[in-house]
């Protein structure tokens, strides 16, 4: 979980992570392919008469990439994915060169020569940039290009009580579910265990490897806003950290995933049947790879499950490995009442 937490791989750029999922998956599976959309996808064979199952974890994580250089050699950038400006403001970040990494910092106008009204105001990220430590376009560009991508520099920590701390758990979370799925399962159905790329700016990997795939079912991992600390009302978000994945009704007020029927109940009675505690979920937010996998072909029956974590799209992400660890109890024995 450290490791692809810690590891790089923004929307676009995601092989970093496509090399963590061989290297796990190699000695697991029985194929592991790549597609031409960037997408990972490792094969469990089962039998002629058994299933196929897809299980969907975006890779990629957000970031930013370089939009301009000014005569300064400071970097002006784009956002990759959704992003709260204020939370850019004083970041460390690499830049992701061809001939190596560089380190930046993003700064703006110092707040002692705002005027009142300014210092008010969240700087918007139009108004900020990187210092990458030069002092003229032409020195900035023997290392940097227009179009490298960026990522946010970040420590991963151990938290008390089985937390984790970390960027990018959005969603390398789902990932790391995927590939111990993927390891645990022993199930006649043919599994698909895939990596898809560019979920944050599009659910594109999903897109193409569900469609490539064609599975009887899917399920997409992935994370989920936590309601259980300041500042959110329990309506607003009523799933919890330490209180076991969410299984996914509906999404973006349904204008994303709603849940088939028999898909939702399978998931339900498989946690139910083994004792694995599990939060239903009715959100009004974002959506998830399993919107792009449903509405694949003539239609894929497909789930959701994720993982409450605080502070999402943060490089301070939290969650618990013991929720993590139940969704992966929860994908086993689904999988197994197939």
């Amino acid at each position: 979980m450290e490791k692809l937490s810690s590891t790089n791989g923004i929307s676009g750029f995601e092989g970093n992570i496509v090399d963590i999922i061989k290297e796990e998956l190699e000695t697991y599976v029985d194929e592991i392919q790549d597609d031409l959309m960037g997408n990972v996808i490792a094969i469990k064979k089962g039998d002629k008469k058994g299933k196929k199952v897809m299980l969907a974890a975006h890779m990629d994580e957000i970031g930013l990439m370089v939009r301009h250089i000014d005569k300064k050699g400071f970097v002006k950038f784009s956002k990759i994915g959704g992003i709260n400006d204020q939370m850019l403001l004083n970041q460390t970040v690499t830049i992701h060169g061809k001939d190596g990494d560089i380190t930046g910092v993003i700064g703006s106008k110092p707040p002692h020569i705002m005027k009142a009204a300014e210092r008010k105001k969240v700087i918007e990220y139009e108004n900020m940039f990187i210092d990458i430590g030069v002092f003229s376009k032409k020195e900035a560009e023997k290392l940097i290009a227009i179009g490298d991508p960026i990522s946010f520099k970040a420590t991963y920590e151990k938290f008390p009580n089985d937390i984790i701390m970390g960027k990018a758990l959005d969603n390398r979370i789902g990932c790391y579910i995927m590939i111990e799925t993927m390891k645990r399962i022993d199930s006649n159905s043919t599994i698909y265990g895939v990596g898809t790329v560019q979920e944050e700016v599009g659910l594109k990997g999903a897109k193409t490897s569900s469609f490539k795939i064609n599975p009887d079912i899917a399920f997409a991992l992935d994370v989920t806003i936590a309601g259980d600390h300041p500042g959110i009302k329990p309506d607003e978000a009523p799933v919890f950290i330490g209180k076991g994945p969410a299984v996914v009704l509906v999404d973006a007020s349904g204008r994303g995933i709603i849940t088939p029927e028999k898909v939702k109940n399978l998931v339900i009675s498989a946690a139910e049947e083994n004792n694995i505690k599990y939060q239903p979920e009715v959100s009004e937010g974002g959506t998830t790879d399993g919107s792009a996998i449903i509405l694949t072909r003539d239609g894929i029956p497909t789930g959701v499950v994720s993982v409450p974590t605080r502070y999402i799209h943060t490089t301070v992400s939290i969650a618990s490995m013991k929720d993590i660890e139940a969704t992966i109890d929860l994908l086993v024995k689904t999988i197994e009442k197939l």
